[in-house]
């Protein structure tokens, strides 16, 4: 039993690393840790209670087990990063003389195109929610910002009011890593946003657990979770006719996409999103084949 707390005091100890030192958000240090304990389910089943016993077969017995499963190469290259961090961590900490996971290859990956909505898809979804009453008002509202600013679900859910900069037509928002940026806010989410501050949050404030946040649920006026906002999308999604599956990233990659088509400058949108690379948003430049494909019939000389 010792031993086996050892593995989970070292997690403990990495998971402060990762807070104190590399300022990681919460959401991906929980990511972190879960991946890691399924690892260590696994090396107590291999009777491994400590980190130098683990060897490249035990490592590579792991990731052989995920394959039979079936798991996804995505979700093989997340454990692969998850375990990778960890170990050279412990290997740099001096528990380990290297890292077994690191003489593992990570699992290639295709770059994956994202769901975006058509910009008629998306007025018609923002065009669900019933603004007459106090969540509907809440939730246009909610939908309106999403698209306008291209979010993070995690950053929407930590808005506060003090984040607000409606004069200026900006937000503040703290994205991966709780690093600031602002980002510009159109007029139609301006307005919905106001109205529900007015009209519709009131009524949903209930005591200290409200604070100052802005998206506030009907139970006990606590934020909206990320789960209780990926419901009401699918919801609105399915009472909108929408058969694309939509979930609140998918706000995201369509604010991309619809503002590049629109000829966004990519740098402006890689600012936008908080994209520490333009790689990551040059994406957004290769998703939409059909408006490509009709651009380049409509300018090329011999299109």
């Amino acid at each position: 039993m010792e031993k086996e707390s050892f593995l989970h005091q070292l997690l403990d100890d990495y998971i402060n690393h990762l807070r104190m030192v590399k300022n990681q958000s919460e959401n991906t240090i929980a990511g972190y840790s879960t991946d890691i304990r399924n690892f260590f389910r696994y090396c107590e089943e291999q009777q491994i209670h400590s980190p130098e016993k683990v060897t490249l077969e035990d490592a590579i017995g792991f990731f052989s087990r995920m394959k039979e499963l079936g798991l996804s190469a995505g979700t093989q290259a997340r454990y692969h990063s998850s375990l990778n961090g960890f170990f050279t961590w412990l290997q740099s900490s001096q528990y380990i003389p290297y890292s077994v996971i690191d003489r593992i290859p990570a699992p290639k990956l295709g770059r994956g195109l994202p769901d975006v909505l058509s910009v008629d898809e998306m007025m018609h979804l923002l065009d669900v929610p019933v603004p007459d009453t106090t969540a509907g008002l809440r939730d246009k509202a909610m939908l309106e910002l999403l698209y306008s600013c291209g979010l993070r679900v995690s950053e929407l859910i930590e808005l506060r009011l003090n984040n607000l900069y409606f004069e200026e037509e900006m937000i503040k928002v703290f994205g991966k890593g709780s690093k600031e940026r602002f980002v510009p806010v159109g007029r139609s989410a301006i307005t919905w946003v106001d109205k529900y501050l007015t009209v519709g949050r009131p009524a949903l404030v209930k005591g200290e657990k409200s604070g100052n946040y802005i998206f506030l649920n009907k139970r006990d006026g606590g934020k909206l979770s990320r789960m209780g906002i990926w419901k009401l999308i699918k919801q609105y999604t399915i009472i909108a006719g929408i058969n694309t599956p939509v979930h609140p990233h998918t706000f995201r990659h369509s604010f991309a996409t619809h503002m590049i088509e629109g000829g966004a400058d990519l740098r402006a949108v890689q600012e936008m999103l908080g994209h520490v690379s333009i790689g990551t948003t040059q994406i957004y430049t290769h998703v939409d084949r059909t408006f490509v494909m009709e651009e380049h019939r409509s300018y090329h000389p011999r299109g």
